[in-house]
């Protein structure tokens, strides 16, 4: 049953926000990046990026990068209206809508706040299928200037719920774990060939990220580079975004860098 009447929809969103910071609140975060300035609580971080997550996923986020000048794309279906709220509780801006399907709004909403802001897409949402990634992330990339930054999440054994991206609810006090890429440069008016290789490209690489997230954090071994996280707003973000910041890497160098194969 959807979910319409207004006062229905707050209540459930005040229950989901308080639910999900008192339950996210008990997991262990630990964080590899190959670039730690991407993060936008980071000192040295500069200019806005596009984050990019599986839909399975979005819980780390919405607890850890609250109030970090992140805005989200959520669809206009029905089912986003209490993750709209949620997401907004949580710190987050939202712009409602699609980069393609009646997109023109949104992709003018999007221009606007990456301007001084970051955004953050799930790119197999809203609907699936599951781990296949929508080219509206790499198009918008392209149109607008700014890289993509692939975020492998993990938990060590979640439930899953019964939905079409077996959504994954974190056992509590358990082992969360993110595998975070550079940011990926996407060239400008990429041609239909162009956005295509670099959609496979940028799915192949949160594949791989992703995978390594979640048997890091199965194994609950130590990796050279991990960092402790909790969850804290950004100082730095309300106006080094607006900055100019690094351009990202090439594709090909991200993916040679992770050990990815590329599609021929």
């Amino acid at each position: 049953m959807k979910i319409t009447s207004p006062m229905a929809i707050g209540a459930w969103s005040l229950a989901a926000t308080a639910c999900i910071r008192q339950w996210m609140h008990t997991l262990d975060y630990k964080v590899d990046f190959a670039d730690p300035t991407v993060d936008p609580v980071h000192p040295a971080y500069r200019g806005a990026k596009i984050y990019v997550f599986w839909h399975e996923n979005i819980l780390i986020p919405l607890h850890l990068r609250g109030h970090s000048n992140i805005s989200m794309l959520l669809s206009r279906h029905l089912d986003a209206n209490i993750l709209d709220r949620v997401a907004r509780m949580n710190g987050f801006g939202v712009v409602r809508g699609s980069t393609f399907r009646g997109g023109a709004v949104a992709l003018r909403e999007l221009a606007e706040r990456a301007a001084e802001g970051n955004l953050t897409i799930t790119p197999d949402g809203p609907r699936g299928p599951r781990r296949q990634l929508a080219a509206g992330c790499v198009f918008l990339a392209s149109t607008l200037g700014i890289p993509i930054v692939a975020m492998g999440l993990g938990y060590d054994r979640p439930w899953r719920a019964g939905t079409w991206d077996r959504f994954a609810i974190p056992r509590p006090w358990s082992r969360a774990r993110c595998v975070v890429s550079r940011a990926v440069a996407i060239p400008p008016q990429l041609d239909r060939e162009g956005i295509e290789w670099h959609r496979d490209g940028i799915e192949r690489l949160l594949v791989h990220v992703s995978e390594e997230a979640e048997a890091w954090a199965v194994a609950g071994t130590r990796r050279p580079n991990q960092v402790a996280v909790r969850k804290e707003p950004s100082r730095v973000a309300r106006w080094a975004a607006a900055m100019p910041g690094p351009p990202g890497v090439p594709l090909a160098e991200e993916l040679a860098r992770a050990g990815v194969t590329t599609a021929s």
